[in-house]
């Protein structure tokens, strides 16, 4: 079996209250890119996950690794052998790991099917895996694992992934939210479509987290004088994204990049 393992991005992301937990209440718009990282499958003797490609070498505690937890949490009989390609960067607002997580529940599923509470299981993993186990549009909130339809007028949208090659965890982020004048409620998602909701919504996570990684600040500025319908970053960063009325702009937009800014990573793709 082949799955995508689908680059997850936050259109918008709205911080709330703070719970009794010490977590915060957050509101987003889940979107996913026809792109990321590629696991192959097949059935063997037991469960075993090897790891290749660009961003392998940052994933080295194999057991740690989530997309490994995954395929523990999973019930059923006989191993599968899992490749997973590391195509996204690591720690980078694209949900590569929980991508992963969701790319082997759904080869499990394929396989074996998922046991009846798939859905806790999934939360258990992270926040954002239960959205990334189907990768469609949606609206989270809670702590991002109570998810929503939403109608997805977005689909097909061309869209440009670029990472200052700069790894940003999320902990960090949410501490500068909340240790800066900005740590406040500003509101809550607004109503509607998916692009309503993304062009009238923030990510209440960007500022705090320029603040710690400054290079953020060069890319959304980049990507702003590219012609693009939407720029924005993904959810704790520092990755950036940036929406295009058409496949021709998008490519245009980069290939000056790729020139301008030879180190940055970037992914082109459409919106699921």
């Amino acid at each position: 079996m082949r799955e995508t393992a689908y680059a997850k991005i936050n259109l918008a992301l709205h911080v709330r209250r703070r719970r009794d937990d010490g977590y915060h209440e957050l509101e987003t718009l889940f979107a996913f890119v026809d792109d990321g990282d590629i696991l192959s499958a097949r059935t063997a003797a037991h469960d075993e996950l090897r790891v290749s490609g660009e961003f392998a070498p940052q994933l080295t505690d194999s057991f740690g690794n989530i997309a490994a937890k995954a395929l523990s949490k999973l019930p059923r009989t006989g191993g599968i052998l899992i490749n997973l390609e590391k195509r996204l960067p690591v720690a980078a607002g694209l949900g590569g790991g929980s991508a992963d997580a969701g790319a082997v529940f759904r080869i499990v599923r394929e396989l074996h099917g998922l046991p009846d509470d798939w859905m806790k299981r999934a939360a258990a993993l992270g926040a954002d895996v239960p959205a990334c186990v189907e990768s469609v549009t949606c609206v989270g909130r809670g702590t991002g694992t109570d998810l929503e339809p939403v109608e997805n007028d977005l689909a097909g949208t061309p869209v440009l992934l670029v990472n200052p090659r700069v790894p940003l965890s999320t902990g960090p982020v949410f501490d500068a939210w909340a240790s800066s004048g900005d740590g406040q409620d500003r509101g809550a998602l607004p109503d509607g479509s998916a692009s309503e909701i993304a062009r009238e919504g923030r990510n209440d996570l960007e500022a705090p987290a320029i603040s710690l990684c400054p290079p953020i600040g060069d890319v959304l500025a980049a990507l702003r004088e590219t012609g693009a319908s939407l720029v924005r970053m993904s959810g704790s960063g520092a990755t950036c994204f940036a929406l295009y009325d058409d496949r021709k702009a998008l490519t245009e937009a980069a290939e000056a990049l790729a020139v301008n800014q030879p180190d940055w990573w970037q992914m082109q793709g459409r919106l699921r």
